[in-house]
């Protein structure tokens, strides 16, 4: 059955390739190499195989070398959108910490308003009390003034009327000084009245006046006290939603800095206007909450300077490898990568991303040169891979502080910095401080 199909086979192919014979000629012999079909079938296979494997090669050289191309372009258009991006981010931040310096100038300006209103109330208020009294004092003269008038009169009628008593009539027929001086007095008495009586109207004008002019100051108060609690929700809302983004408590934040400052004088004291435990008037209940915004405000200001809201880099930089999971690139498995990537060129300055001290400076394997910051609240940051520490273990640094230099020592493919930020130990993404303080700083 073998040999059958063999034959069919043999005979198939002698079809199309039948058997030839390459002769080989010298001076003393010939001879002939016979070249069979299923020779000439191998040969042909073979060089098909040649020339398509060289086909392939060839287009995937092409490929990979227009891949190439393109990926480089590609990586200057994201390097041209990213450099773009970050300079309005710039600008922003710039923009907003112009917003927060004019409103606090308009805030400062608007509490020297209010202090030098309220000392004009206050003495209104005086002026009105004094004029109060002196009215009361004045109506007071001049109703016991118009009794001893009515007592004059009546005793002056009486004794005028009598005409039956010959002895008054002769007393009062011989003793007309008297009767001048009653008259005198009464006049008198009158011109007075009369006095009192203008001096009144003139009182009660004053009176009114002094309440419009009351009026007026309560009106210039009420918009002071509006433009300042606008101003305290702009500066003290963008702070609040900051620290809320980035998860982290904001009262019990607050409450550790009251605290930590409580020996610098601790929460300003509320306005009070008496002594004798008298209920607060509505401007002085506004005045002690815009008094406890403010001081609120300042605790916020505090707790920022101490949370890690700002970026490690101020160069152009490229953000290479952010928080989780990723492919190892020495590896090739996947491992946790717990903080951000960001690659610049080498020896950039890197910077303190909050108040707090150094708690370690030198060479840790896997991190290289490695510099780690404690702050508040159980936080700590790391900077890794460095070239250079400029920093050493104990130091207090602030933000903003130049702490090492970027490299690539360690667990390192290329100059860069690792970040890294913890809270009580645990790494938390550094991205979402850096994006939380973004409409802020």
């Amino acid at each position: 059955m073998r040999t059958r199909l063999a034959i069919k086979l043999h005979s198939l192919l002698e079809r199309h390739f039948p058997e030839r014979r390459v002769f080989l000629k010298s001076d003393n012999d010939t001879r002939f190499i016979r070249l069979s079909s299923e020779t000439q079938v191998a040969a042909v296979a073979g060089v098909a195989v040649i020339i398509g494997w060289t086909a392939v090669s060839t287009a995937i050289l092409l490929m990979d070398s227009i891949g190439s191309g393109n990926f480089r372009e590609q990586a200057k258009r994201d390097q041209a959108t990213y450099q773009e991006r970050l300079n309005i981010l710039s600008a922003e931040r710039d923009a907003r910490a112009q917003e927060a310096l004019a409103a606090q100038d308009r805030f400062n300006a608007a509490l020297e308003q209010i202090s030098a209103m309220q000392s004009e109330l206050l003495a209104s208020e005086n002026r009105r009390r004094e004029l109060e009294t002196g009215i009361e004092v004045i109506q007071t003269t001049l109703r016991a003034t118009m009794k001893q008038r009515e007592e004059a009169r009546t005793e002056l009628a009486g004794m005028q009327g009598d005409t039956t008593d010959g002895d008054v009539y002769l007393t009062a027929a011989a003793d007309p000084e008297q009767m001048n001086f009653m008259t005198e007095a009464l006049a008198r008495t009158a011109a007075q009245r009369d006095q009192i009586a203008t001096d009144a109207q003139d009182a009660l004008a004053q009176r009114d006046e002094l309440e419009l002019e009351i009026r007026l100051m309560q009106e210039r108060s009420d918009e002071i006290f509006r433009q300042l609690e606008e101003a305290m929700v702009i500066s003290v809302e963008p702070l609040d939603k900051m620290f809320r983004q980035a998860g982290m408590p904001t009262d019990r934040i607050i409450e550790e800095v009251r605290r930590g400052y409580s020996g610098m004088g601790g929460p300003l004291t509320p306005i009070s206007f008496s002594t004798r435990g008298e209920d607060l008037t509505p401007d002085e209940i506004r005045a002690n909450v815009l008094l406890q915004q403010m001081d609120q405000l300042n605790l916020y200001r505090i707790a920022a300077e101490k949370a890690p809201f700002a970026s490690p880099v101020r160069d152009v930089v490229r953000f290479t490898s952010g928080f989780g999971t990723r492919r190892d690139p020495k590896t090739g498995g996947r491992r946790m990568h717990n903080g951000a990537d960001f690659a610049g060129a080498h020896g950039t300055d890197i910077y303190a991303t909050a108040d707090g001290v150094v708690t370690h400076a030198g060479w840790q394997s896997g991190f290289g040169r490695l510099v780690k910051i404690k702050h508040a609240f159980g936080v700590e940051t790391l900077y890794a891979h460095n070239t250079k520490i400029r920093v050493k273990v104990g130091q207090r640094v602030s933000r903003g502080d130049h702490i090492a230099d970027m490299g690539s020592t360690g667990r390192s493919t290329g100059t860069h910095l690792h970040y890294e930020v913890r809270v009580d130990g645990v790494p938390k993404n550094p991205m979402t401080y850096i994006k939380a303080a973004r409409n802020v700083f």
